[in-house]
């Protein structure tokens, strides 16, 4: 081997190109086989019995399954050892278990090395010689380190009890939507901006006249858009598109496109750099639903590019009654109105988050969406899929077998849902009749709706970011009016908590000054970015209370706080707000201010600080991850990453006591509010208010209401006593099965 890492980079992106998991393996074995010039190459996989079982190979004959069972022969003890065993003479090494149907008894030598994805052994490489010959030590660190790349690859493969299925092929993504649904394939197949190479213009001025066009028939188009969906969908549907049509609108992004047009770039190139330009802005944002904002940008950068093209690619269009399963790249409002809503069963997209606007479009229908799962390779218009939205995955051509099992798991979901559905004008509130209050997190208009439709209470969270984010300058304070006033009155009567700007670290704006951190979780952000810029954080709280108007029921949250010095300059700047107003001829109500409790800093300064603030909110996720030094983001501790560790349980029975001690208010906002777990845990503490993502309320109203207090306290009081996260949750879950409340490690209800 002349080029370790020229045929390591040429078998790794070789692979990426087949078609199939089923091409992808075959091809890699047969490289190996093919660089290190051995007999055999062969890989294992762990299946559902924990056995290995043959997944592909070079070599040994394939016509009948080969499984080792668990703990045996050198593969097993591969495996164990989680260390490359090289040997000669496998047949008599002590550990050798023998296949009669794999005529191994003809290889003298043996080099077997672990597939390892996130600390866990998924199966084993192995390669074989005729010749009684160690392997070489290069040979060795190619196989080892080729098997680093593997491992990610086989991952992605499910646990079969043999060789790979032309049969139920899964693909993993991100939960877009939940539910369950089975269908016909209708793919999308659009233009990509991203796609079209940069270029200089010819005409500058020319330039600037069509871009101005453009953005105008754009606008038009997605107006009718707006209008379709109003009238096929209904309002609250037809709200979830405004967001493009805002972003089109943005001052800043047209100004953006103008300036780069303005530097002798040709029009596409322009708006694919405006485009760029915001959605890294985006990307590089550790808050999900801020970082799901990237999709919407590039969704406007394609429907740019698409209506430029002066066509839409023509679909093939599958029969009347046919239940559809649309899936693309990227899946647009138009795709979805195009097809009469009772066709419609589920959306797939190779790209996307769980919290782009296409996941809430699909959670507002009703109908399950996977996001994220990369292309599908040989996908076909008209091919059977089976879209599972509760644990992110899609099955092709399913058997029958595993085809019956989820239309009775369909067909139960659909009778779940319409119950659920009953409960949205009903409160959330125990067997016992002790109310909790509801209330959706929110960022946007489009978000709005979706909240109320589910029956919030209110709005535990409104991000204020957004709008800051998406533009060349600051926000005015009558801009920032205009935002909140829409929040307000869509909520008109009900209690509105409205986040101060969360910015800096790794939500920098593009148009401030950016400080290089090496550890921006826990650098400049939050109130200590916002106090270090004054006359921001003044123009957002006048924007508040003006917008406002006088009402009660508005609500000040201050995030990232973390000493009294923070805490006092930030009340005194709302009292000046206030005064400034007053003194202006406006009569304003001042709003109640409390504080996010994220910073673990924060819990025992609470009891000093009883008489300053009028609430708390627990930010449950920032305060967990905090606690457990994880980055819940980060795809290497992720798991690690859990709100009931008993750490962060027990620094939430602490705050809910200073809490009751001191008669504070309290809520809690985060992922905590959508875990079915959790949330009995939250009731049994004694919170009585928490925040959650819209599509979440039926679920857990439902549970709050089929529990008691006492049933809550009882689990509670035994999870206190257990010392890892996995036995709460298995406790947990034991809890509401003995209530009849069938939850699986997805936090969707089973109704088996």
């Amino acid at each position: 081997m002349n080029n370790f890492m020229f045929e390591l980079t040429r078998i790794t992106h070789k692979a990426s190109l087949a078609k199939s998991p089923n091409e992808q393996v075959q091809l890699v074995v047969s490289a190996i086989k093919e660089v290190i010039n051995v007999d055999v190459c062969t890989i294992y996989r762990r299946n559902s019995n924990n056995d290995m079982a043959l997944l592909a190979t070079h070599g040994l004959p394939s016509r009948h399954p080969i499984i080792i069972p668990q703990h045996l022969g050198l593969v097993g003890l591969v495996a164990e050892s989680r260390h490359t065993l090289n040997i000669t003479e496998p047949a008599e090494h002590p550990d050798y278990y023998f296949i009669r149907q794999s005529d191994e008894q003809a290889f003298h030598s043996f080099c077997g090395t672990p597939l390892v994805d996130r600390g866990e052994v998924i199966g084993v490489l192995v390669v074989q010689s005729r010749k009684s010959e160690l392997l070489g030590q290069e040979q060795e660190a190619f196989v080892s380190t080729l098997a680093s790349h593997l491992a990610l690859l086989v991952s992605a493969i499910p646990q079969e009890k043999g060789v790979l299925s032309k049969h139920n092929l899964r693909s993993k993504g991100l939960s877009g939507a939940s539910g369950t649904a089975i269908g016909k394939v209708q793919l999308v197949k659009s233009e990509c901006l991203m796609d079209f190479p940069d270029s200089n213009a010819l005409e500058p001025t020319h330039e600037l006249a069509q871009w101005r066009e453009l953005k105008t028939a754009v606008a038009a188009e997605m107006h009718r858009e707006r209008d379709a969906v109003e009238k096929n969908l209904g309002g609250s549907l037809a709200s979830i598109a405004d967001i493009y049509q805002v972003l089109l609108a943005d001052r800043t992004f047209g100004d953006k496109v103008e300036s780069y047009l303005g530097n002798g770039l040709s029009l596409l190139t322009a708006i694919k750099h405006t485009v760029r330009y915001f959605s890294d802005i985006f990307q590089s944002m550790n808050d999900p639903y801020l970082r799901a904002r990237r999709d919407d940008m590039l969704y406007l950068g394609d429907k740019l590019y698409q209506v430029w093209l002066g066509k839409n690619v023509s679909q093939p269009k599958l029969g009347r009654g046919t239940p559809i399963v649309l899936i693309g790249n990227q899946i647009s409002v138009s795709d979805i109105i195009s097809l009469p809503a009772d066709q419609l069963v589920a959306i797939v997209c190779f790209s996307g988050a769980a919290l782009s606007h296409i996941s809430v479009f699909a959670n507002a229908l009703g109908i399950p969406a996977v996001m994220g799962t990369g292309e599908l390779k040989g996908l076909k218009s008209g091919e059977q899929v089976i879209v599972d939205g509760n644990i992110g995955q899609i099955i092709r051509n399913p058997s029958k077998p595993v085809l019956k099992e989820y239309k009775i798991l369909a067909g139960s979901q659909l009778h779940i849902d319409q119950k659920l559905q009953q409960l949205i004008d009903k409160p959330a509130m125990t067997t016992d009749g002790v109310r909790i209050e509801l209330f959706a997190n929110s960022g946007l208009q489009a978000d709005i709706m979706p909240g109320l439709r589910h029956g919030a209470d209110g709005i535990g969270l409104f991000r204020t970011e957004i709008p800051f984010m998406v533009r060349d300058n600051l926000p005015s304070e009558e801009d920032q009016i205009q935002v909140y006033q829409q929040v307000i009155k869509a909520y008109d009567g009900k209690p509105v908590y409205i986040r101060t700007l969360d910015v800096g670290g790794d939500k920098p704006l593009p148009y401030l000054p950016v400080i290089e951190e090496e550890n921006p979780a826990l650098g400049w952000r939050g109130v200590r970015f916002t106090l270090a810029n004054l006359q921001l954080m003044m123009t957002q709280l006048r924007a508040i209370i003006r917008a406002a108007e006088g009402q009660k029921n508005i609500h000040i949250l201050l995030p990232m706080l973390s000493s009294t010095a923070e805490l006092d300059k930030c009340i005194e700047l709302v009292d000046m707000a206030c005064m400034q107003l007053s003194e202006e001829g406006v009569a304003p109500e001042r709003p109640k201010i409390g504080i996010m409790v994220e910073v673990p800093a924060v819990i025992p300064l609470l009891q000093f600080w009883h008489k300053k603030i009028d609430f708390i909110s627990i930010g449950s996720n920032d305060l967990s991850q905090y606690l457990l030094a994880t980055d819940r983001n980060n795809p290497f501790v992720g798991k690690l990453f859990d709100s009931l560790h008993p750490a962060v349980i027990h620094e939430l029975q602490r705050i809910v006591q200073i809490a009751e001690t001191y008669t504070i208010p309290l809520s809690l906002c985060g992922e905590m509010g959508s875990d079915p777990v959790a949330v009995m845990l939250l009731i049994g503490l004694g919170v009585r208010r928490v925040s959650l993502s819209s599509s979440k309320l039926p679920l857990i109203k439902w549970i709050i209401r089929s529990l008691s207090t006492a049933d809550a306290q009882e689990f509670t009081r035994q999870a206190l006593l257990l010392d890892n996260a996995a036995a709460i949750r298995q406790l947990g879950y034991a809890t509401l099965a003995n209530l009849g409340i069938n939850i699986d490690n997805n936090n969707s209800i089973n109704p088996l």
